[in-house]
């Protein structure tokens, strides 16, 4: 049995991904592994015979850049507009990736721990893509793939289970946006007590929508022309919050539910397949002036979204369109609203971005001291789906996949990667995981990511940002795609993701040159 799964390695790898699977949704308390359930099989099954790793570089390399590459197109759309509430955030993960290097050395040393022990653990801990970089600064110690080895998994469960303890958690983040997903969208159908002009309406046209007018008995679509005068109502759509201050400044809610008379206007969700619309933004599409319509919201897999004029469209997206009754048709073929045209695969954009993403990844840059410096197969991708993702769409090239298509791949690069890591190290863990060396190692890496934990998580909290960005921040401080799609699990935030990019892509620099730097102080 083990020759035919050391002759026929992909079918090792599909059998670890599938009871990794398996593993990942029992409970083990608040915890379930998720997609790490493939790292935990692998090390079990890499176990059994040291060949069964062998030759895992290529396809690993191959899942862990789909999954970032994935992530950072995801987490490239919001980067920027993020930024200025972030840097802080990854201050604290620099200072904190400071700290745990400082302490592998002054404990490992204590303990009596090789440089390539602590190289390792530190790689391995924060499952990094650093230890190509570790085994290089060590001449290739046999102790650094142990120390990876062994604190690779004791990363993966201390960061799940501080996860678990964050992610659900409701602390005042008041320097923090609102997220969308836990806000909602709202729409009241509001009565106006007074005369006022559309841009006297506090939140207008940024934060709130508003399509439905009823004036005299007649209903129609409302234009930023439009002077409102008592009697009428409106529909005014947003988050909670922005709809209860337009409603309180134009009059108080109206017993009359406006969408139900859907006589002259009416409304409808249409799937965004056309491709002419894909990474241009709603006030650029002019729906107003193409339909005689306005679209109030925008849902893109689990979240809702206000539909405001510098909001980028995706493909896949399900826009809610209010038009004119006579031209729901019109609106179809704009939108094209083809679940089949979604449904193809843009293997051009998919395939020409992992490869620039690899392409950057492979440049080494030498630095003083004799460090050679290089992003690698995570980081590169991760970076420049991030650029990728900002930009949407250069020329003929659209960038953006649609949210469940990106969620698949995203899945499965993480499940294929996280099972080669396993089987690669099996033998490793089992050489040391149950010594005197191993539990030193467990030990030392463990009470290192705690402490790191502490620097960017009660960081965040003192900075104002909300227990769901420090989450998705520390997923990214420790680099491991299961912990943020264990995050994922636990809450619907699209926080996590932002703060997850930011934290992994600078993360990843600072522990490639920090991982380079421990052997020369021991």
């Amino acid at each position: 049995m083990i020759n035919f799964l050391v002759s026929y390695p992909l079918v090792t790898i599909m059998g670890v991904l599938s009871l990794g699977a398996l593993l990942g949704q029992i409970k083990f308390g608040p915890l379930r592994f998720g997609a790490a359930g493939a790292l935990f099989v692998g090390l079990m099954v890499g176990m059994l015979d040291p060949r069964l790793g062998d030759g895992m570089t290529l396809v690993k390399s191959l899942g862990v850049g789909l999954f970032c590459y994935t992530v950072g197109l995801a987490a490239g759309s919001t980067f920027l507009s993020d930024l200025k509430r972030q840097w802080t955030l990854m201050l604290a993960g620099v200072v904190g990736l400071l700290l745990m290097a400082g302490f592998g050395v002054g404990v490992g040393r204590m303990v009596n721990l090789s440089s390539g022990h602590v190289a390792g653990l530190f790689a391995g801990v924060l499952t990094s893509p650093a230890i190509d970089a570790a085994q290089h600064a060590t001449n290739n110690s046999p102790d650094t793939l142990v120390g990876y080895a062994v604190s690779y998994p004791t990363g993966v469960i201390v960061a799940m289970i501080i996860v678990a303890m964050v992610a659900t958690k409701r602390w005042p983040g008041k320097r923090d946006n609102t997220s969308m997903a836990e806000a909602g969208i709202t729409a009241v159908s509001t009565l106006v007590t007074h005369d006022t002009r559309m841009s006297e309406i506090p939140g207008w046209p940024s934060r709130i929508r508003m399509s439905y007018l009823r004036r005299a008995g007649e209903m129609r679509l409302i234009t930023a022309a439009d002077y409102l005068h008592h009697g009428d109502i409106v529909l005014v759509v947003g988050m909670p919050d922005d709809v209860q201050g337009a409603v309180e400044f134009l009059g108080h809610p109206s017993e009359m539910r406006l969408t139900e008379n859907r006589r002259d206007v009416d409304y409808r969700r249409f799937l965004v397949s056309n491709p002419h619309l894909a990474g241009r933004t709603i006030g650029d599409i002019n729906v107003r002036s193409n339909l005689d319509g306005i679209v109030t919201r925008v849902r893109r897999g689990d979240l809702e979204m206000l539909a405001t004029d510098d909001l980028i469209l995706q493909p896949g997206d399900r826009v809610l369109a209010v038009v004119p009754r006579g031209r729901m048709g019109d609106a179809q073929d704009f939108f094209g609203d083809s679940e089949n045209r979604i449904s193809q695969l843009d293997a051009l954009t998919l395939g020409l971005g992992i490869a620039l993403g690899l392409l950057a990844g492979a440049i080494r840059v030498p630095l003083p001291g004799g460090i050679n410096f290089e992003l690698g197969s995570a980081a590169g991708p991760l970076i420049v789906g991030m650029v990728l993702g900002a930009l949407h769409r250069t020329g003929p090239f659209r960038w953006d996949l649609p949210h469940a298509t990106n969620s698949v791949l995203r899945q499965m690069g993480l499940m294929i990667f996280l099972a080669c890591v396993g089987l690669a190290t099996g033998p490793a863990f089992l050489s040391q995981a149950f010594s005197l060396i191993g539990l030193k190692i467990l030990l030392v890496s463990a009470v290192a990511l705690v402490l790191g934990a502490l620097v960017v998580l009660l960081g965040a909290k003192w900075l104002g940002l909300s227990a769901q960005r420090a989450a998705g921040g520390f997923a990214g401080f420790v680099g491991q795609p299961a912990v943020l799609g264990y995050a994922n699990q636990l809450v619907n935030d699209e926080r996590i993701d932002s703060a997850y990019g930011a934290l992994f892509a600078l993360g990843t620099v600072v522990k490639i040159l920090l991982v380079q730097v421990i052997p020369l102080l021991l």
